[in-house]
């Protein structure tokens, strides 16, 4: 066997070494392997959601598998044009047994992020509030304007309804909590709040809250660009 025969078998063996072993990793180590609704945030599983904005077809698929499951009610809306065009886009009514203040436009990254954030946190928030969560205060998600409302500069994230902006949470005993007076605050309120905003961070590419600047003292601003951002 020539020098070059034996580096080809030894390469071929090492390839498939690698291929049996991923074929071995959980979901979310794998970045090969299809996202799934129930991963776990990993870092892997945040690339897998930072690429459902190229797979619509995957994307969608997740999203009709999250409403099968209940973990999010969504009616698909029709493509408008304009100013500001929206595509594949859906109408966010609720997320399981959480409501919302109103339903909402979603680009379909947007609302499978939401979908898996909402599942995930739900049980984690009962355990700080001792109460479950019934719904979901918000200020919006769809408006064909320029980040900030400035007259110039690049589109925000919500003139492609790729952003929702959190304002509060409400609980089965009539507790409520907003981030305009809890974040700042003591106790379990503020407590719940800095864990709902931490969880965001691993299932939004951006999650910007009252530390990122004034204008975000009142609500997290929950969107699907970019990569990891967390202020």
């Amino acid at each position: 066997m020539g020098k070059w025969t034996m580096r080809a078998v030894v390469l071929l063996v090492m390839l498939a070494a690698g291929w049996w072993g991923l074929q071995k990793l959980p979901p979310q180590y794998n970045p090969f392997a299809l996202l799934t609704l129930d991963e776990p945030p990993t870092v892997v599983t945040r690339y897998k959601l930072h690429q459902l904005a190229n797979h619509p077809q995957e994307c969608m698929a997740l999203l009709a598998q999250a409403r099968e499951r209940g973990m999010i009610s969504w009616r698909a809306q029709a493509d408008s044009t304009g100013e500001c065009p929206l595509t594949r886009v859906v109408r966010v009514t609720r997320f399981g047994n959480v409501s919302l203040s109103s339903s909402f436009l979603a680009s379909c990254p947007l609302a499978v992020r939401s979908a898996m954030f909402i599942h995930r946190v739900a049980p984690k928030v009962m355990q700080t509030q001792g109460s479950a969560l019934v719904r979901i205060d918000h200020v919006g998600s769809y408006a064909c304007r320029n980040i900030y409302h400035r007259a110039q500069g690049r589109r925000s994230e919500h003139a492609t309804a790729d952003a929702l902006d959190i304002s509060g949470f409400r609980f089965a005993d009539g507790q409520r909590i907003t981030v305009e007076k809890g974040w700042r605050g003591a106790g379990s309120s503020s407590r719940a709040l800095r864990m709902l905003f931490k969880e965001s961070c691993a299932f939004y590419g951006n999650a910007l809250g009252p530390e990122y600047n004034a204008a975000h003292a009142g609500h997290f601003h929950l969107g699907v660009n970019w990569f990891g951002l967390c202020h």
